[in-house]
């Protein structure tokens, strides 16, 4: 883990708004290492979007108030627009969330890939070259376009290649954005819910895909998505995300073990299962990011919570070895070396409920 593909450290992201500033990301770190799939989950809200969308610079109105972003150990926040969209054009891509407006609706699907193997992420194009590229030949192009319509599994890229989005189903759309993020064989792909807008069997066809490809390809991949389910089945390493924090981080498998924070427990026991039929939830809502809570954000939805939880921010204090959690209840050193020295400010209230010795034991009254 000493020379990551993409390093996030103590990113912070703002939004003017009418009624004050929307402390939307407050402080998230994530690592991404080469060949490795990372999932972020969360409710819809929590800051997921927001996060790769500002990792990927799409989001020029957002105020970036502190933090890196740190690319092949190059921190994007620092290069101009013109090579920051390059290293979006050519090393990093992304899936958008809805297929069914994702792709330009007056363009033909073979229009809208040619264009990426042609400009391949040039900040500008000028009439006279636009002009010009009319003329060249595309054959070579072309061909690569359908190859990569075959490799998604497209029956008939021919004709898929001549179409226009309208004409083609919705599953049909997320094999074309696919196809289209993969053109240029990315170091690194973010896959934001690509399955949200289909139906389950499709959803189910579309990440098997995703995931031989990018096997294929050695591509590594940032992955949002609220469903566990999915989390667990394509994610290496696994960050809980909480109104615009990581509240849990570890590795997948490892995760769903042994999950410690109380929303992330909350999060599982909301899954339906047919031994308790459908989850009851997590009561309230995210907090109002104009006005956050001054200590732990979820305090007001954590069944658990003491008046400690509302006073003092619970940083990730290391649990295993590569286990972390944001939560009072938890012992620790501080995950991150920047609350090294904030370590006497953390309240220990614990032990977890669930995991209370209820045996005797005795107490040390020196």
């Amino acid at each position: 883990m000493s020379n990551p593909l993409l390093e996030v450290k103590d990113l912070h992201v703002e939004f003017d708004t009418y009624d004050g500033t929307a402390q939307v990301i407050n402080g998230i770190d994530l690592i991404v290492e080469r060949g490795e799939t990372v999932a972020i989950v969360g409710e819809s809200g929590c800051g997921k979007s927001v996060t790769v969308k500002t990792i990927l610079g799409l989001l020029p109105e957002a105020d970036i108030s502190q933090g890196e972003i740190l690319y092949k150990g190059e921190n994007l926040l620092e290069l101009s627009d013109a090579k920051r969209h390059a290293r979006r054009g050519k090393e990093m891509s992304m899936i958008m969330q809805n297929p069914m407006s994702a792709i330009n609706p007056v363009f033909t699907v073979g229009e809208q890939m040619l264009d990426v193997l042609k400009w391949q992420g040039q900040h500008r194009v000028g009439i006279t070259d636009w002009v010009r590229d009319k003329f060249r030949s595309e054959a070579e192009l072309r061909e690569r376009a359908i190859d990569m319509l075959e490799q998604v599994d497209i029956s008939a890229p021919e004709r898929v290649f001549e179409s226009y989005p309208v004409e083609l189903s919705g599953g049909m759309r997320q094999r074309v954005l696919i196809a289209i993020a993969l053109l240029l064989e990315p170091d690194f792909l973010i896959a934001d819910e690509p399955g949200t807008a289909l139906d389950v069997t499709t959803e189910a066809n579309i990440l098997e895909l995703l995931d031989d490809i990018v096997e294929e390809h050695d591509t590594s991949v940032l992955y949002i998505t609220h469903d566990l389910g999915v989390a667990r089945e394509i994610s290496d390493q696994l960050n809980v995300m909480y109104a615009g924090e990581i509240v849990e981080t570890a590795p997948t498998e490892t995760l769903f073990e042994d999950p410690q924070h109380p929303y992330t427990r909350g999060l599982l026991e909301s899954i339906p299962q047919l031994s308790r039929g459908i989850g009851a939830g997590i009561p309230g809502k995210l907090p109002d990011y104009t006005d956050p809570p001054t200590g732990c954000r979820f305090a007001d939805r954590c069944p658990h919570a003491e008046t400690e939880c509302r006073e003092v921010v619970p940083h990730l204090r290391r649990t295993e070895p590569e286990h972390a959690a944001a939560c009072h209840l938890f012992e620790g050193d501080p995950h991150l070396d920047r609350h090294q020295d904030a370590v006497t400010e953390f309240p220990y209230i614990g032990p977890p409920p669930w995991q209370a010795d209820t045996d005797e034991t005795e107490v040390d009254v020196r």
